[in-house]
């Protein structure tokens, strides 16, 4: 049975620290150990598993703990390295990210003993006691950058590009609808899917053929296939929105801004309360536009003007305040 560090060894050892014992500290601090399963799309995605990581990486720092990921290259490989990462001896495994949603619902059922967390995945009263779910309002996200689409707009054509058809993404094409058309209701958005969130070629077709037909704005929602509508509103000296981390810097004058998702902050701080001894197994972890969670990136006042920026920054208040409900479908 896996040894568990419990928050009272963490306070003898912080002890140990200041009588000079830095050395054993290190190696008793080590034995707590992260894996976190990427799902498809690999840890230089740009995006969503990178920003997991991320959130690893900083936790590492601040708590010398051990962290490590296993990349899935297909959907296929989900169930395999999960069983690796558990007979590698983590404490606690990650799966990021909706489709590893069943293979994480099976290990923890396999695994009772064995904690895991689930970021994008809420299972509700199925959810099991040793699995923490991590999600966003995903569809605020899209409602922000979806009011900035609205207003920058000059052919009253937007575009929206998906990974996969699956809730989450969704969520964000609901809500990106939604802003829109509060900001330009004689907008309209054009909708694509690329079935995929590692096929950048047809993300960046798909993003041609909408700037084709007008759109001079196309939101991407689709991990690394996302990049490939990046590259594509570079070309055509076009906008694009990015996702999940700020990505202005694949093309600072061609990304308009991004709907962040800090998931690295949902995982860092899910970590930290194991760590704490305050594991919330059982129970889903909601973050919003109300905790700063998600929101435009910093990058925004690049490429948007600070009267769009403040008239976002309104409709955030008013949805904090419950006076816009933004629809997630």
């Amino acid at each position: 049975m896996k040894k568990i560090l419990y928050l009272g060894t963490i306070l003898m050892l912080s002890m140990l620290v200041l009588v000079g014992c830095s050395s054993s500290d290190d190696s008793e601090n080590n034995s707590l150990k992260v894996t976190m399963i990427s799902s498809v799309g690999g840890i230089n995605d740009q995006s969503f598993n990178q920003s997991s990581w991320e959130g690893l990486e900083q936790i590492k720092k601040d708590f010398n703990i051990d962290v490590n990921y296993i990349e899935s290259n297909q959907e296929a490989e989900y169930s395999t390295n999960i069983e690796t990462a558990v007979d590698g001896g983590a404490d606690l495994i990650i799966g990021t990210g909706f489709p590893l949603q069943g293979a994480i619902l099976e290990a923890a059922k396999n695994y009772p003993d064995q904690k895991f967390a689930i970021v994008d995945v809420d299972y509700g009263e199925e959810t099991p006691e040793n699995v923490v779910c991590i999600t966003f309002t995903e569809e605020q996200a899209g409602y922000v950058v979806g009011l900035v689409a609205g207003k920058k707009t000059t052919t009253n054509k937007v575009g929206f590009v998906g990974g996969m058809d699956n809730e989450v993404i969704k969520r964000f094409e609901a809500g990106y609808k939604a802003g829109v058309e509060e900001a330009n209701p004689n907008a309209k958005v054009q909708v694509q899917y690329v079935n995929s969130f590692v096929d950048a070629a047809k993300g960046k077709s798909i993003a041609q053929q909408m700037y084709s037909q007008g759109a001079d704005i196309i939101f991407a929602a689709a991990g690394d296939s996302g990049v490939g509508v990046i590259e594509m509103a570079k070309e055509k000296n076009l906008y694009a929105i990015g996702v999940d981390r700020d990505q202005n810097a694949l093309a600072p004058e061609n990304v308009l801004t991004s709907a962040m998702k800090k998931v690295n902050e949902g995982v860092y701080n899910t970590v930290k309360a194991m760590i704490e001894g305050n594991y919330a197994g059982g129970t889903t972890l909601r973050y919003g536009l109300e905790d700063n969670s998600i929101g435009l990136a910093p990058s925004t006042d690049k490429n948007v003007s600070q009267d769009i920026i403040d008239y976002v920054n309104k409709k955030i208040n008013q949805i904090i305040n419950k006076e816009i409900e933004v629809p997630s479908k």
